[in-house]
């Protein structure tokens, strides 16, 4: 730190939330200092208040929230009391914001680039083609593919990984004072999270950029922050250094977020020679436009058991997913069901086929509605596929918020605004189970999930496969999560599978290298395992060469 007062200083901070006339405490009489080129880690469960805490030091605050008292200040500047010209001349050019659900921040309608140059141009920091030119070069450190094109593609046509890192950059863009990241790896694979994390302590450390990093992963904040708050409803529990937290937390409540990740199932056996999979995919490959995605896909998933599906962003997972619901014709091979091969296209097959296969998907977020009630979401695949309706269309419903712990009679006229991040994922998983499926998809299901909120999802889906028999392709990058839940492993990279096999015999040496790689990459609770690493791997600094870029040198 090059000075003695805070850019960010936070007292007494209180924040209320207003339904139904009834207020809610959120935010309860915490304090926060941040200086110049420090990193402050902000841990919790959902709901804890971290999000809530980190918007109010850019003295905002979401609908129906209010700041019921204490001081927020940056630079010296009341950020409470400050009227809109001055928030707008700060939002965006001196605090930026990296928000966790990219696929729901940025506009559909325009290209990545466009949005990208829009503060850096607004705040007149540059021109468009310089912006756009700078645009290339945060992309080329962040590891995005085609630097030089990428951002001349709309949000929907890049993965949700890739989205998530073209919204860094775009806070970058006009070199901010202050950034506040929001979970800003939760969609980004073990090994490129390992840059993407290098590359932001670096350009944040070469411009003495104060930033508040939001995370549910211990290991992640770790390697990030100089010093760590633990939040609980609302209540500041305890704030230490990194390492002194890591270390030795003093409160229950820490140490039991450092505890959790226990749960782990029991491995199933592989299926008996001659037993027929629920799905097969043979020999599929398959391509967007010209560009090839998939070579030659080959796995088998069996009845009541769990296959996990890991590799990087790009290297096919998600792909085969479309290939298997039939959202992606394969140009060649086929998918089987049960040993009956399925219509190459969901257009094809019939109502049975398609109520075979259902899908969770990642960012519940967006996944839902949010205009329907519960009883709406789940109940329109409940009529469609079992043709029920009335009374016994809503008994059903109420029956599959039982099955996914949740109280009907609280539930079932909610709006998803209504339900936290973990709730939205139970429902999710109730509209899958809804057309009682044999066989689901599990799309990065606990990524943007608390890790004690994932442990109790992925305590139900496991649970749920147990009572129903379910089969289970869980999509994933986090290999705690397939420790925890998988029976089977297949390894994607590059369109290809590279290595597959049981659990137990994954996890052990010698691996493929590929499968080296990832296994390597995975966080650990140290905060010198990121330089470690990156010694290792004979790589010094990720981030120098794109600071370098961005500083015009």
């Amino acid at each position: 730190m090059t000075e003695k007062e805070p850019l960010v200083r936070i007292r007494n901070l209180n924040i209320i939330g207003i339904t139904d006339e009834t207020e809610v405490p959120i935010i309860n009489g915490v304090d926060l200092d941040l200086h110049r080129g420090e990193v402050i880690g902000l841990i919790g469960e959902s709901g804890a208040g971290k999000s809530t805490l980190g918007l109010a030091a850019m003295g905002f605050t979401r609908d129906g929230c209010h700041i019921r008292g204490g001081e927020v200040t940056f630079d010296g500047i009341d950020l409470v009391d400050a009227g809109p010209e001055i928030r707008r001349e700060l939002l965006g050019k001196r605090i930026a914001y990296v928000a966790q659900s990219a696929a729901a921040s940025f506009n559909p309608a325009h290209r990545i680039i466009r949005q990208h140059s829009e503060a850096p141009m607004v705040h007149s920091v540059m021109p468009r083609q310089q912006s756009e030119e700078d645009a290339i070069d945060l992309y080329n450190r962040l590891r995005l593919p085609n630097p030089e094109e990428i951002g001349f593609r709309y949000p929907h046509q890049v993965s949700g990984g890739q989205l998530q890192r073209a919204m860094t950059a775009m806070a970058m863009s006009c070199r901010p004072d202050l950034i506040i990241f929001d979970e800003p790896t939760t969609a980004l694979d073990v090994t490129t999270q390992i840059e993407v994390l290098a590359a932001i302590r670096d350009i944040v450390s070469q411009f003495n950029t104060a930033a508040i990093y939001i995370t549910h992963d211990l290991a992640v904040v770790a390697q990030m922050a100089d010093r760590i708050k633990v939040l609980f409803r609302g209540d500041e529990v305890e704030e230490a250094a990194t390492g002194t937290m890591m270390k030795s937390p003093k409160e229950e409540y820490t140490k039991s977020l450092w505890a959790v990740r226990s749960f782990q199932r029991k491995q199933k056996p592989l299926a008996k020679k001659g037993e027929v999979p629920v799905i097969s995919l043979q020999s599929v490959t398959a391509a967007y436009a010209t560009t090839p995605v998939l070579r030659e896909v080959s796995f088998d998933i069996h009845r009541g058991r769990t296959v996990a599906v890991v590799g990087e962003s790009g290297s096919g997972k998600s792909t085969a997913a479309r290939c298997i619901t039939g959202l992606l014709p394969p140009l060649s091979g086929q998918v089987l069901n049960n040993g009956n091969p399925l219509p190459a296209s969901f257009r094809q097959r019939n109502r049975e086929q398609l109520r075979q296969i259902q899908m969770i998907y990642q960012m519940a977020d967006t996944a839902l509605n949010p205009r329907m009630k519960i009883s709406e979401i789940i109940g329109r695949p409940v009529e469609f596929y079992l043709g029920l309706t009335g009374n016994e269309k809503k008994k059903r419903v109420f029956q599959l918020l039982e099955q996914i712990e949740l109280d009907p009679a609280q539930y079932y006229n909610r709006l998803p605004t209504e339900l936290s991040g973990g709730q939205k994922q139970r429902i999710g998983i109730a509209r899958a189970l809804a057309a009682e499926p044999e066989f689901i998809i599990c799309d990065e299901v606990t990524s943007a999930l608390d890790q004690l909120v994932a442990e109790g999802i992925l305590k139900l889906l496991a649970k749920l496969q147990d009572q129903m028999d379910l089969a289970y392709m869980f999509i994933t990058h986090d290999l705690s999560t397939v420790r925890a839940i998988a029976d089977e492993v297949v390894v994607m990279k590059d369109g290809e599978v590279v290595e597959s096999g049981a659990k137990n015999k994954m996890f052990k040496p010698p691996h493929h290298p590929y499968t080296d790689l990832l296994l390597s990459s995975v966080p650990e609770m140290d905060e010198n395992w990121l330089d470690e690493l990156l010694d290792q791997r004979g790589v010094e600094n990720i981030g120098d060469a794109a600071v370098s870029k961005m500083a015009g040198n």
